[in-house]
C-alpha cells in the first residue's frame, strides 16, 4: 500500500485528475459508440497513460507509445489508413525507441525520472524542416500507390507525425504541439471514416482526449524547462 501511495505521489492531484476524466471518456465514448473492437479501447487507455508520462517527461511513456504505436497501427491498417499505418508503425514507432534511449542518456539531475530538456537551434530547425518536407513529399506518392483513403489529409498526418517524433527524439517542448496538431488531423480522419462506420467515432473522440493531454503537455514541459533552466543558472 505504501508503495502504491509514494507511486501515485509522483503525479500531482491535477494530473491524476485529467488521466482520469480522460479515461472516462475515451471509455464512454468507446461503449456509446463501439463495443465491438477491444483493439480500440485498448490502444485508447495505453495512449492516455502513455501521454501522463510523457508530461513529466519520463521515458517509461516512450515505453507505452511504442506500444500504442502497434496497435493503432493495426487498427488503422482495417480502414485502409495505410498512411497512418505505416507512419505509427514505420516511423513513430522507431522513433520512439530512438526517443527512449535519449531520454535515458539525458537524464535531468540523475533521475531517471525526468528528462533533461534542451532547446533547438536555428540550424537544426531548418534541417528538421527540410527532411520534413521531404518525407512528406515521398509518403504523398507512396501513400497515392496505395489507393490511401482521405490522401491530403493522410499525407498532413505524416508530416506532424514526422516533426512530432523528430522533436520528442531531441528533447524539445514543441513535440508536444506537433502532436497537438497531429490530434486535430487525426480527428479529421477518423471523423471521415465514421461516415462509413459509426464505431470509429470513438477512435476519433480518443483523439480529442489526446488533443487535451498534450496541450498539457506542452505547457508542463515549458514549465519543467523554465525550471531546469533556473536552476542551471544557479
Amino acid at each position: 500500500m505504501g508503495a502504491f501511495k509514494k507511486s501515485l505521489s509522483y503525479f500531482t492531484k491535477g494530473e491524476l485528475a485529467l488521466w482520469g476524466g480522460s479515461a472516462a471518456l475515451v471509455l464512454g465514448a468507446f461503449f456509446w459508440f463501439d463495443r465491438g473492437n477491444p483493439l480500440i479501447l485498448a490502444a485508447s487507455l495505453l495512449g492516455v497513460t502513455s501521454l501522463l508520462f510523457s508530461a513529466k517527461g519520463n521515458p517509461f511513456g516512450q515505453v507505452l507509445m511504442v506500444v500504442f504505436s502497434l496497435l493503432y497501427g493495426y487498427i488503422s491498417w482495417g480502414f485502409a489508413y495505410y498512411g497512418e499505418m505505416l507512419t505509427y508503425v514505420g516511423m513513430t514507432a522507431p522513433m520512439s525507441l530512438y526517443a527512449l534511449v535519449s531520454w535515458l542518456k539525458n537524464p535531468y539531475g540523475g533521475r531517471r525520472s525526468q528528462v533533461k530538456i534542451r532547446r533547438l537551434a536555428c540550424r537544426e530547425a531548418l534541417v528538421m524542416a527540410l527532411l520534413a518536407l521531404l518525407v512528406t513529399m515521398v509518403f504523398y506518392f507512396i501513400l497515392a500507390w496505395f489507393s490511401t483513403r482521405n490522401l491530403l489529409p493522410s499525407t498532413l498526418s505524416v508530416a506532424t507525425s514526422f516533426l512530432a517524433v523528430y522533436l520528442t527524439a531531441r528533447r524539445s517542448p514543441y513535440f508536444a504541439l506537433c502532436y497537438a496538431a497531429n490530434d486535430l488531423v487525426l480527428i479529421l480522419l477518423w471523423s471521415l471514416a465514421a461516415l462509413e462506420n459509426r464505431a470509429y467515432l470513438s477512435t476519433a473522440a480518443c483523439f480529442a482526449v489526446f488533443l487535451l493531454n498534450d496541450s498539457y503537455t506542452f505547457v508542463n514541459w515549458r514549465r519543467m524547462q523554465d525550471r531546469q533552466e533556473q536552476e542551471a543558472g544557479k
